[in-house]
This record gives structure tokens, C-alpha cells and sequence, in this order.
């Protein structure tokens, strides 16, 4: 898997190739033609990098089903992602810390969320409470300004901070705009 990532995505089971060329297409007419994808070990995700940058890329992956829907077949989400760091619950703690600080002003609300693939030695609760206990923003669970991510995949962790419109799911969006296309 790739040590450096800023891009995750998930497809069906499967389908990981597919959704690489896919990924790679709709990169490349966005201007990125040296992206790489790479299939995981888990079922379903892929990690890549693009020169772009990634926040971006789900703004104007949007865009695209908004005119093309029918592109998106194979990639169901995409996260885009600002730090990579080993699965290590300091590093990971110090990097989800530092976003934050960084994006978040004092009064902006937050909510952590951890999603753990192919990783029993960490626990999701132990992780959150020391990241928690570092950001002194306001916690809302319901409607947070901000959401700080932490995907778990395996020895890496990819970690964002971003606000709930920022990770880019073809299956809603093809729904908001009234469409059935699926493969």
C-alpha cells in the first residue's frame, strides 16, 4: 500500500481495478495525469495520490455528476486526505492535533470520527480521548462544524480535518440531483 496518500476511495468489492481507471480518467481531465492508485488489502478501498489539490478534487467531482453522472460507476466515496502518518497512537494523536489547531478556529464546534480497517492493536475510544482531551473547541456530535477524521488502514493512518460536504459520495449526489446511474 502506499505510504503516502492523499486521496482514499472505496468502490464494491471487486471492483478496486475498476475503480482505479476511473479514478485515473476522471484525474486526468481534471489536469492530473501522473495520479497513482493502488489497490489495499482491504476489500473495496483504494489509496492514490494526484498533484491536485485533494479538497478540490471533491468539489469538482461533484461538478462532474452534476453534467456527467454516468462517469462515476465504480467509486462510491473519496476522502480526501491531509496527513499520513504510521498507525502509532502518538503520531497519530500529533498530526490529528496539529490539523485541527491549524484549521479550526477557537469556537468551532468538532466531532472525531475513527475508521479502523485491518487494526485490532489500536482502540478506537483510547484514540479519541487523547485527541480530545488536546483540542479545547467545543464537541457536537450532531452538527459539528468541523469533523476530524482518522482512517485507520492497517500500519498507516490517513487523517483530515473537514467539514461534512467534503467527502465526496457519488451514490447521494447522484440521488440529489434525481439519477440512477449505478453499474
Amino acid at each position: 500500500m502506499l505510504n503516502k496518500f492523499n486521496l482514499i476511495a472505496t468502490t464494491y468489492r471487486y471492483r478496486e481495478l475498476d475503480a482505479i481507471d476511473e479514478m485515473l480518467d476522471l484525474l486526468d481531465d481534471l489536469g492530473d495525469s501522473d495520479a497513482i492508485f493502488e489497490v489495499t488489502n482491504i476489500s473495496g478501498l483504494i489509496t492514490g495520490t494526484t498533484s491536485l489539490d485533494p479538497l478540490q478534487v471533491i468539489e469538482k467531482f461533484k461538478g462532474i455528476v452534476r453534467s456527467e453522472d454516468w462517469r462515476f460507476r465504480y467509486v462510491l466515496r473519496v476522502i480526501p486526505i491531509e496527513s499520513v502518518t504510521n498507525s502509532n497512537p502518538s503520531e497519530i494523536a500529533i498530526a490529528a492535533i496539529d490539523l485541527s489547531k491549524r484549521k479550526m478556529s477557537s469556537s468551532d464546534t468538532f466531532k472525531l470520527s475513527v475508521e479502523k480497517r485491518h487494526n485490532s492493536s489500536l482502540r478506537s475510544l483510547d484514540l479519541i480521548h487523547t485527541i480530545a482531551k488536546e483540542i479545547d473547541n467545543p464537541v457536537d456530535l450532531d452538527a459539528p462544524r468541523w469533523i476530524v477524521l482518522v482512517e485507520i488502514l492497517g500500519n498507516v493512518t490517513g487523517i483530515t480535518v473537514l467539514q461534512h460536504d467534503q467527502i465526496f459520495n457519488s451514490t447521494v449526489e447522484k440521488r440529489e440531483i434525481g439519477t440512477n446511474s449505478y453499474p
